[in-house]
């Protein structure tokens, strides 16, 4: 392998970075040594340049789509019980009135992309998430009920332009 492939395949491995690159935040010395890639670091900074060239520019993610919280929800036997459900993953639903968590979700123009970045958020923001999924322009996360607050806000946030 070349040291441009194995340059951008340890950048593929870090989404962060690569959202970094194309919004053209990066220091390219500190992240050719964070990649570690076997190569003077000279030639990985060159490798990462080019790179950054050839990506598309970043764009931030949604056009504020309308986001709400949903309280009380809590595990259910599914499929039986999955009319209400607010999120279903294999046997387990999470409905209202079920339970002590929160649910974030957010509508209209969202998509897998809305997530990791909504996820990101939460992470910084350091709210633990019990469950997430993003599908039919609909993105769920749930986390405990305390957490509802600071998650709403973190996931309008990631949401917003």
């Amino acid at each position: 392998m070349t040291l441009a492939a194995e340059t951008r395949a340890a950048v593929r491995r870090h989404p962060f970075l690569h959202d970094a690159l194309r919004a053209g935040v990066v220091n390219y010395s500190a992240a050719a040594r964070y990649l570690d890639v076997d190569g003077e670091t000279d030639a990985v900074v060159a490798a990462l340049r080019r790179y950054a060239a050839d990506l598309p520019e970043y764009e931030r993610p949604g056009a504020d789509p309308p986001v709400s919280m949903h309280s009380g929800l809590g595990a259910v036997d599914a499929p039986t019980d999955t009319d209400e459900a607010v999120l279903v993953v294999g046997d387990t639903a999470l409905a209202p009135y079920a339970g002590s968590l929160t649910a974030i979700v957010a509508t209209s123009d969202v998509g897998a992309r809305d997530l990791r970045v909504a996820l990101g958020r939460l992470e910084t923001a350091g709210v633990a998430v019990e469950a997430a999924a993003v599908g039919d322009d609909s993105l769920v996360v749930v986390v405990g009920r305390r957490d509802g607050p600071d998650a709403l806000r973190a996931v309008e946030d990631a949401l917003s332009t």
